[in-house]
């Protein structure tokens, strides 16, 4: 017996050792051998390869949620298409920009207030309450008599616009599992893009051949089919336990839709007042605006934004300048293109969709890379989706204000900085919803929907105001896009350089804001 023991100890140790030897060199061999050799963990890889977006348990909230967006889309390019003729019917053309800030204004308000109530009671109840105010706006919008109350169908749609766009992010990261949010918000991403390409035409030929209000009709049938697909999954959601914040508690004044409303209008103040040309109003207006805005928007956005703390207020902060760099950019291509190049507003439109279709290919191609990449830091793809956004916008810059370069460059250009943002919008969005906390995925997703109205608002605003000025002052446009592309440059190259604060040090959290 005693040398049996011996042997085996013997043995034992023998095997010991010979593990320990090859521990240090073939630990992730050994590892990646043994995990499918049970069944259960075989079972697993097998189903998740065969998961998709687009099959059971999730093919009919996948449908909803990207008509939604969709269906926000084409509202939002179809009709800015047919809006001058809509003005000019209902007399609006002297205030023909409020058909256009009344929406992006109440888009602020929607999007918070349903980014909230998600939060407390599940995405289900905010999303049927957005949709159906969306309804109701393109019902008064396609049936009003005279501008007022055209305006008014704005505002609700844009009420609707900033609910339905927030609550599709928060759906995303409640319903789906992680492996599946970056390709789901890239179709997303798709979702949007695409309708604006084909909406400004469909908008064209109805108003056209049918009318004008008819743009609005087509949308009624098709909310209603979305809330169909999209509703019914979101009610098996349970809304998310979560403690009344302080701001849930106080008085009306202090809570975060009274806090937003005074974010349109501290927001509507600027930008009126950049439409001036007179510089002391301008000033005055200006600096009052700017800063009710900043105030109300550190109580709605999460603590730390402003000052960009690591987590999910970077993710706001990067959402704020991917989007007005990118935004702020194509908003003033067709100008250039037309003014500058000569070229026609259909050859103009040429740039605009070339930087919609790689946005779409760039986010696919990010989404589907994204679980390659899985326990690895997003702030390579986002630094890096930044870093070709700058090199777009540099080279558009050159195809539209250096007579030397062809035409085709702004084109190519935007090809390049359209596939930039689709890479990192798409990279940001899913990891500042992954930090999120499941109780606090509403407001984070409407921080970032927040950001980006907000960006694409004051940097229109800021090139508006620039093209404006050098007309006052008989200097050529060139000067004003000079400008506001210079800016939009800067906006990259900052994004590029702050995602590496994408990631917190410690456990993910989304403090609420004093």
């Amino acid at each position: 017996m005693p040398e049996q023991e011996s042997a085996a100890d013997h043995a034992l140790t023998k095997s010991m050792e010979s593990t320990q030897s090859t521990e240090s060199t073939e630990s992730t061999e050994f590892r990646e051998f043994t995990a499918p050799s049970t069944p259960t963990a075989s079972t697993e890889m097998r189903d998740a390869a065969r998961e998709s977006v687009f099959r059971a348990p999730y093919a009919a909230l996948t449908w909803g949620t990207v008509l939604s967006v969709g269906l926000v889309a084409f509202e939002s390019m179809g009709v800015a298409t047919v809006l001058p003729e809509i003005a000019g019917r209902l007399g609006g053309l002297g205030a023909y920009g409020w058909g256009l800030s009344a929406l992006m204004l109440a888009n602020l308000i929607g999007t918070i207030a349903a980014s909230r109530a998600a939060d407390r009671r599940g995405p289900a109840r905010p999303l049927a309450l957005g949709l159906a105010v969306f309804a109701v706006g393109c019902a008064l919008a396609g049936s009003a008599p005279n501008w007022p109350l055209f305006l008014g169908g704005r505002f609700l749609q844009g009420l609707g616009v900033g609910a339905v766009m927030a609550l599709a992010y928060t759906a995303i990261a409640l319903a789906y599992p992680q492996r599946l949010r970056a390709r789901m918000f890239a179709l997303v991403s798709g979702g949007w893009t695409v309708p604006s390409l084909i909406g400004p035409t469909i908008a064209a030929l109805i108003s056209d051949h049918v009318s004008w209000r008819g743009v609005f009709v087509l949308l009624l049938p098709l909310v209603a089919l979305a809330a169909a697909l999209a509703l019914p999954p979101l009610r098996r959601l349970s809304g998310p336990d979560r403690a009344p914040a302080a701001s849930d508690d106080g008085p009306w004044w202090s809570s975060p839709v009274a806090r937003s409303v005074l974010l349109a209008a501290g927001t509507g103040v600027l930008l009126a007042g950049l439409e001036l040309r007179r510089p002391v109003l301008l000033t005055v207006l200006v600096l009052v605006g700017g800063a009710a805005a900043v105030g109300a928007l550190r109580s709605v956005t999460p603590a730390g934004t402003l000052s960009g703390r690591r987590g999910v207020p970077t993710g706001v902060v990067l959402r704020f300048l991917l989007c007005g760099a990118y935004f702020g950019s194509e908003a003033f291509l067709p100008l250039g293109l037309v003014e500058l190049r000569g070229l026609s507003a259909t050859e103009a439109g040429l740039g605009l969709s070339a930087g919609a279709i790689t946005w779409v290919l760039g986010a696919v191609w990010q989404g589907r890379a994204d679980s390659r990449w899985s326990g690895r830091s997003r702030a390579v793809p986002i630094a890096a989706g930044f870093a070709v956004l700058l090199v777009g916008i540099v080279v558009m810059a050159l195809g539209v204000l250096v007579d030397a370069t062809p035409e085709l460059t702004a084109v190519v250009g935007w090809a390049i900085g359209g596939a930039g943002m689709g890479v990192a919008f798409n990279a940001a969005t899913t990891d500042t919803m992954e930090q999120a906390p499941t109780d606090r995925q509403g407001e984070a997703s409407g921080a970032m929907q927040l950001a980006q109205t907000l960006s694409v608002a004051v940097l229109s605003g800021l090139g508006g105001a620039a093209v404006a000025l050098s007309d006052a002052n008989g200097s050529s446009v060139s000067v004003a896009l000079t400008a506001t592309f210079a800016l939009t440059a800067v906006l990259a190259a900052a994004g590029s350089l702050m995602a590496r604060r994408i990631r917190g040090r410690s456990r993910p959290s989304l403090p609420t804001a004093p």
